[in-house]
């Protein structure tokens, strides 16, 4: 490397990236407009031959980059800065590294908290998708990819692909259902028989209180999402609450939140489906008592099985406390 110029190799990682991508990914200060008048006047090549924006990367090409587009980013290309990039506080960077529950080169395993969302919407400034966006020097200079998602009021194990090789081999991954997923709920009522299949197609509803799903009618075939859940009782409170296993076999939104209201059990604190009323015990809080308890599924490029548990948050520790359900004692209850 000399002082007007510097040769970057792509990685196989960066494979069918386009150009204007790599650059926002490796040089974030270089806007559109300006890498265009680069391309335009010859300063950005790839592999010694001029380029468009939307090219897309092979592993191994030479991309030529000016000084002047070095030396901007200079200070960003050093160890990983302690201080909070611009937007992003010391706090919000001190939370996503205490939600860690695995990590590699490849793979990063978060316990959500309950009340956090996990992409931004109308309203909604705070998320983890924009909190990760903002650790990108952390993460090795790569944006973070959400591979699944949460609600907002679930807690528990999601999952993130450090670069964009290892989000689109975990994206098949849950497409071809290899992803095995366990939630811990509360539920009221006791679920008959104790352990069952739930099968119902569901369709999205509008609602006073934000959207939410219901059971497709006949004649919505055509607009429903096939639905699948397997339930079982762990424990249970006489006949006024049960703590139940989940293991969806689909993804859909509201899932398990609309089928367990489908059978008459909804979930404990759910405000969308009707488990916010009449609660077991009135110490009990009125949150959404449903958790992300377990993931396993195989590694995108060992292939090695990843196994990830995360505790209950303390909303549902307490109310396990309250009723006597030990947690500990069923912890290897999947």
């Amino acid at each position: 490397m000399n002082d007007r110029v510097e040769t970057i190799k792509v990685k196989p990682t960066e494979a069918d990236m386009r150009l204007d991508r790599w650059f926002r990914v490796h040089f974030p200060d270089v806007g559109y407009s300006y890498l265009q008048k680069l391309l335009r006047t010859g300063q950005v090549r790839v592999n010694s031959k001029r380029a468009e924006a939307n090219a897309r990367l092979v592993p191994g090409a030479e991309i030529r980059v000016p000084a002047i587009v070095r030396n901007s980013a200079k200070d960003a290309n050093k160890a990983p800065s302690v201080k909070p990039p611009l937007g992003l506080s010391k706090a919000d960077r001190t939370a996503i590294e205490r939600m860690i529950l695995f990590e590699d080169d490849h793979v990063l395993v978060l316990n959500k908290p309950f009340g956090l969302a996990v992409q931004g919407g109308s309203g909604t400034k705070r998320h983890v998708d924009g909190m990760l966006a903002g650790m990108a020097d952390r993460f090795g200079g790569e944006r973070p990819r959400l591979v699944h998602r949460l609600d907002r009021d679930t807690s528990g194990v999601l999952l993130i692909a450090k670069h964009r090789d290892a989000a689109a081999k975990l994206g098949r991954v849950f497409q071809t259902r290899s992803a095995a997923k366990t939630y811990w709920a509360l539920v009221k009522g006791v679920p008959k028989p104790p352990q069952g299949k739930i099968e119902a197609p569901l369709v999205k509803a509008a609602g006073p209180d934000g959207d939410r799903v219901r059971k497709a009618l006949p004649g919505e075939q055509k607009e429903a999402m096939h639905a699948t859940t397997h339930y079982s009782v762990v424990d249970r409170l006489a006949n006024k609450a049960s703590w139940v296993s989940l293991k969806p076999v689909t993804g859909r939104q509201h899932q398990l939140r609309a089928h367990m209201a489908l059978i008459g059990h909804p979930i404990v604190g759910d405000n969308k489906y009707g488990g916010d009323e009449n609660l077991p015990a009135e110490q009990i809080e009125n949150k959404l008592h449903l958790h992300a308890r377990r993931l396993v599924l195989p590694h995108p490029v060992t292939g090695e099985k990843i196994d990830v548990t995360a505790p209950l948050p303390e909303h549902m520790r307490k109310t396990w406390d309250l009723l006597s359900l030990d947690a500990d004692r069923y912890e290897d209850v999947q």
